[in-house]
């Protein structure tokens, strides 16, 4: 089983009502194409949400998704990393790059702005990365995304979208959590 996500945007605003509707209509597909939710990021808007998955492959999603009426988006695979810091993230910080990048190379650029990350209140919690190496999901505690936002632009660290969010957990559908 692989790390699969899914990035989504939505014209309309997603409740979280409608992700666990979304999750109950996908579950005896997901079980058949033995897919697995462990949780979804959901924009504090309802615009934009960001999941993982466990799964065999991409396709195995994609089958999921489409047999359950779901919105397709931007499936991937990739490699979770963690920061030390025990501090539950608020924030997601998207980046998307036109070549190639390393871990190592994103993270220098971080450790270099570190001070920033510092004077804003904010702290690294965990990065979601792209086997093509290509997109980068990162999890951030701090005060709120402006103050991420800040911090991000005074390390010059590159990022496409930075957004508050709420956590959805397949738990929360069985009134466990």
């Amino acid at each position: 089983m692989v790390d699969l996500f899914l990035e989504r945007r939505f014209d309309s605003p997603l409740t979280v009502e409608d992700v666990h509707a979304k999750a109950l209509k996908a579950g005896s597909c997901a079980g058949l194409y033995r897919v697995s939710w462990v949780q979804s990021l959901l924009q504090l808007n309802g615009r934009q949400m960001f999941c993982h998955f466990n799964g065999p492959d991409t396709e195995s999603l994609r089958m999921v998704l489409r047999q359950s009426g779901s919105e397709m988006g931007t499936i991937w695979t990739g490699s979770i990393h963690e920061s030390p810091a025990v501090v539950a993230p608020n924030v997601v910080v998207a980046r998307r790059f036109d070549q190639p990048v390393t871990l190592e190379a994103i993270q220098a650029i971080e450790d270099a702005g570190s001070w920033c990350l510092d004077a804003h209140q904010v702290s690294f919690v965990r990065t979601y990365f792209s086997l093509d190496r290509r997109r980068m999901i990162c999890l951030y505690r701090g005060p709120d995304a402006e103050s991420v936002r800040a911090a991000q632009q005074q390390a010059a660290m590159p990022f496409d979208a930075i957004w508050s969010y709420r956590t959805i957990l397949p738990e929360h559908l069985t009134g466990n959590a």
